[in-house]
């Protein structure tokens, strides 16, 4: 999650790097603009804004499932 005090390109680039490393997916929670980022082990970027937008999980977790609505509803509390 991006902090108000966290450099956004800083947050990117440690996303890119777990990318290069094997992760297969990166999230960029925005909590100012109520968005979330999603980066793909292939490098494409998707935004996700909409609060019934479900979130991509990565295949080992596919049985998980969560929506933009349910992040930053957490976050509220």
């Amino acid at each position: 999650m991006l902090s108000p005090e966290q450099n956004q390109t800083k947050a990117i680039r440690n996303i890119l790097h777990c990318l290069n490393h094997g992760t297969q997916m990166g999230w960029l929670i925005d909590p100012e603009e109520e968005l979330v980022f999603v980066y793909g082990f292939d490098r494409t970027i998707n935004i996700f804004e909409d609060g019934s937008d479900r979130l991509p999980i990565p295949a080992f977790a596919e049985a998980f499932q969560i929506t933009v609505r349910q992040i930053f509803s957490w976050l509220e509390s």
